[in-house]
């Protein structure tokens, strides 16, 4: 939104924010306001005869379908790297250069935090497609990994400030049916990022084994997903008389993960949240029976089984977290979503 930027030596209008980015590439890009700077013809006809759309067919015309472009909603990290490996590194007119993340394999070290000491701490990482898995082991020359994560189950999404690093990354996947998380970084933000794109490339080759019928449009959504929302909001148990406990949760798409702490391995439980026409309803407030002390801003998720009781601390963030809710309660269910339809209680 809002190129009111724009740099003269590759003929692109850009955004204030990706302005600063490409001002840190001067020798490909150089940069100036649309409004505030002085402009000389040359470098007006040179914008003139190039624009965003030709960039795109030299810059662009190699990109993988798995690779993630991202959004002016995305961390820093994602736009920065995106900046570089189009412009700078010219990895989307070289295909050979995609080879970090587009090989099948990929195996380095990341720093990964413990689950229990919440220490980080260096971890052998080996992501083989063939096998359909990333490991990790716990020490360089162990024979046996420590975790085997297996792909078709696996998530990862960008969360700098929940880690507390700006190139922090949150694996998800499934371990005996339960969620868990893994949280890791990697101090060079291209070596971060293109794990990212190996794993999303991984995924993508699965899909396309497993939907033989399926278009790269149809694959592309599927390969890795953000958070439609997360924060904190205090919940109470089922009979709605243990009072309210303060709990991280996390929107996985149809899935309301909660957590004692942002960082923890497990959730300590989730709710499905289905459709309107499935029965599930979200109403704004709490009923008028509610005991306890709690936040003042109530949601009440009706589902099938049952109802949960949520407390937010604010009025917006509630608007924030009824508005999640309303999108994916509005939105029809897919024939494979009911499979995850049951009411998950938790342990609080």
């Amino acid at each position: 939104p809002d190129p009111d930027w724009a740099s003269y030596t590759l003929g692109v209008f850009i955004c204030l924010s990706c302005s600063g980015i490409h001002r840190s590439v001067p020798q490909v890009s150089k940069v100036k306001s649309v409004r505030l700077d002085a402009w000389e013809d040359a470098q007006v006809e040179f914008m003139g005869s190039h624009g965003n759309d030709a960039a795109r067919d030299v810059y662009e015309s190699k990109v993988p379908a798995f690779y993630y472009r991202p959004t002016s909603s995305d961390c820093q990290l994602l736009r920065e790297q995106w900046i570089r490996a189009k412009y700078e590194r010219l990895e989307f007119t070289n295909p050979e250069k995609q080879e970090p993340y587009s090989a099948g394999y990929r195996e380095g070290f990341l720093w990964k935090r413990g689950r229990d000491n919440g220490q980080f701490l260096s971890r052998k990482f080996v992501l083989t497609e063939r096998e359909g898995s990333l490991k990790y082991f716990n020490r360089n020359d162990a024979k046996e990994p420590k975790a085997i994560m297996k792909i078709e189950h696996l998530n990862a999404t960008f969360q700098p400030a929940k880690i507390g690093h700006p190139h922090g990354l949150q694996v998800t996947y499934l371990k005996d049916n339960s969620t868990r998380n893994i949280f890791v970084y990697h101090e060079d933000g291209k070596e971060i990022v293109d794990w990212f794109n190996a794993l999303r490339a991984a995924r993508f080759h699965y899909l396309q084994v497993a939907f033989p019928g399926a278009s790269d449009a149809d694959l592309v959504p599927k390969l890795s997903r953000n958070y439609l929302k997360e924060g904190y909001m205090e919940k109470t148990g089922p009979k709605q008389t243990e009072g309210f406990r303060k709990r991280w949760f996390t929107m996985d798409d149809r899935r309301l993960l909660y957590f004692k702490d942002p960082l923890d391995a497990f959730a300590r439980g989730e709710v499905f949240i289905g459709s309107r026409e499935s029965g599930y309803t979200v109403l704004d407030g709490l009923p008028p029976s509610t005991q306890g002390h709690h936040w003042p801003h109530g949601i009440t998720i009706v589902t099938p089984e049952r109802r949960f009781l949520l407390a937010c601390e604010t009025e917006s963030e509630q608007r924030a977290w009824m508005e999640a809710f309303r999108k994916v309660v509005d939105r029809p269910m897919l024939p494979q979503e009911y499979a995850g339809e049951c009411g998950r209680g938790g342990r609080g």
